[in-house]
């Protein structure tokens, strides 16, 4: 099965796309790898790193930089730095003294990764936000892309983390949108039974998938990671009955074994699930979009369609413990280096985030859901636009041929409601450093597997986490 580049969500396989985006020596380097990407010495060049690595995409990378050039005069380098080899490529890059003027559709954690390195020009990411009008943002993306006063990066799409359900099931079935533990309860013991599971979800140790699936859930029980005292807080009572909701949805409710992204997509995709939780990224996979990935569901054969139709979106859940729905997601921003030809740097990005915005966002826009909705002159131009943008490779039309008006509602709003553990308590640099633990994954299949009991479970991975935070404060 071919896979494609998605953030730095789980399901990221880039070796062979890497090698094939390479072959596009007009836009690439020729570097490997790890390799330390050169800059063009020609003043008229500005160096851009783009996580984009597969060749259609490429391509219309390409394009968009070709019109930057005919509308500005400059010219862009375009470098496909794979997300897997980022922090190897910017460390050697910084070392050599090579670090590019823009990096561009990179996470919360690579945006912190250059913050910690001190390699971003927060001044000139704010002059970009200025000067194409700070309320034209969702004000969460740009909370997340701030430490304190300073504007790390500038923030550009959002994909997020929902649980999709059989909204055919839900209805004939009397239940309500599943969009608190109750609810979410009840139609799995309602559901459940031979050949269709209630709730299925990431259990596997080791990948950040099962974090991230879990701190969707999580946050909305009131479950935190660190509070604004630095403190460790995953051993809360909250954390703790997340962990007992979030394993008794597997363990009772599931499909038996080990679950990742993979088995979790298929499970829902084949029919025989009602609830999945799995990122926005599978908008147009479910829709039968995409000839390497598509629904095998009873009827998805003669209605290709049928699977998206019937489904429904939840963005928020809320817990018991909590007091307001949470959503979790990232954010794909561009950075402006701290090495930068500065004036340039700028003049591109506020280019891909005003002309070319639609043209940046049509690439992908399964993953790459606006945090612009418009401009102050027309609010809900962005918004508008990718609603008609089509999706899919080969077989392409738009999400709103399949998906409600509703469902792209949730979506678009989604980004004003994201959270990530750490970043809006302070503690970016450690919610980054967390990604890399697989203690609270650890904690999940634990308590899945009923190895531990919750309590014990989050004390175990909150211990690891203080060891973290001791690391990074020596």
């Amino acid at each position: 099965m071919v896979n494609r580049t998605r953030g730095w969500a789980p399901v990221r396989f880039l070796a062979a796309a890497s090698l094939a985006a390479a072959a596009f020596a007009g836009c690439t380097s020729n570097h490997g790898p790890g390799a330390s990407p050169e800059k063009v010495p020609d003043s008229e060049h500005i160096t851009v790193w783009i996580s984009d690595v597969l060749p259609d995409r490429v391509v219309r990378m390409q394009a968009l930089a070709a019109d930057f050039t005919a509308a500005t005069g400059l010219r862009a380098q375009l470098v496909s730095v794979p997300e897997h080899t980022f922090n190897q490529t910017l460390n050697s890059s910084a070392a050599a003294g090579n670090l590019p003027d823009v990096i561009g559709g990179i996470s919360l954690g690579d945006v912190r990764a250059l913050a910690v390195g001190k390699h971003v020009s927060a001044e000139a990411n704010a002059g970009v936000v200025r000067t194409l009008g700070e309320r034209t943002w969702s004000r969460r993306s740009l909370e997340l892309t701030r430490d304190g006063g300073r504007q790390l990066a500038v923030p550009a799409a959002s994909w997020q983390q929902v649980l999709y359900y059989r909204k055919d099931l839900f209805a004939k079935a009397g239940l309500a949108a599943p969009t608190t533990y109750a609810r979410i309860r009840a139609a799995a013991e309602k559901l459940h039974r031979p050949g269709l599971a209630g709730f299925v979800a990431a259990n596997t140790v080791g990948q950040a998938f099962t974090r991230q699936s879990f701190e969707h859930i999580a946050q909305g029980n009131g479950c935190e990671l660190v509070d604004a005292r630095r403190v460790i807080t995953f051993d809360s009572p909250e954390c703790a009955g997340a962990l007992g909701f979030y394993s008794d949805m597997l363990r009772n409710y599931s499909v038996p074994g080990i679950q990742d992204p993979g088995t979790v997509r298929n499970a829902y995709f084949s029919g025989s699930v009602a609830m999945a939780v799995w990122p926005t990224l599978l908008l147009d996979e479910l829709a039968g979009m995409r000839a390497d990935a598509r629904p095998s569901c009873p009827g998805c054969n003669l209605d290709p369609g049928f699977l998206a139709r019937t489904t429904g979106v939840v963005a928020g859940i809320q817990g018991s413990g909590g007091h307001r729905p949470a959503l979790f997601g990232d954010i794909s921003s561009w950075a402006i280096t701290n090495d930068s030809d500065t004036d340039r740097a700028k003049k591109f990005v506020e280019y891909v985030l005003s002309e070319g915005y639609t043209d940046w966002l049509s690439v992908a826009p399964e993953e790459r859901l606006p945090v612009r909705a418009g401009t102050a002159a027309n609010p809900s131009e962005y918004a508008d636009a990718w609603r008609a943008m089509p999706v899919g490779v080969g077989r392409r039309d738009t999400l709103g041929r399949f998906y409600s008006a509703e469902v792209l509602s949730v979506l678009l709003q989604g980004v004003n409601d994201l959270r990530h553990w750490g970043i809006l308590e302070g503690q970016g640099d450690l919610a980054g450093a967390a990604m890399a633990d697989a203690a609270i994954a650890q904690a999940v299949a634990d308590v899945s597997a009923g190895t531990a009991d919750p309590r014990a479970a989050a004390a175990k991975a909150a211990r690891s986490l203080r060891i973290t935070l001791r690391t990074m404060n020596d």
